[in-house]
């Protein structure tokens, strides 16, 4: 259960691989509103 553990987060993070102990963070995209509104102040 250390940095060996191919299936512990530790692990992963010693391996640099990702699965679903370790996921990989999803980028939040802006929404349409957003974009619009931005471009308005300008």
């Amino acid at each position: 259960m250390g940095k060996g553990d191919k299936k512990s987060r530790r692990g992963k993070i010693a391996n640099n691989s990702y699965g679903a102990r370790r996921p990989r963070k999803i980028k939040k995209r802006p929404t349409v509103e957003e974009k619009i509104s931005v471009r308005k102040k300008k």
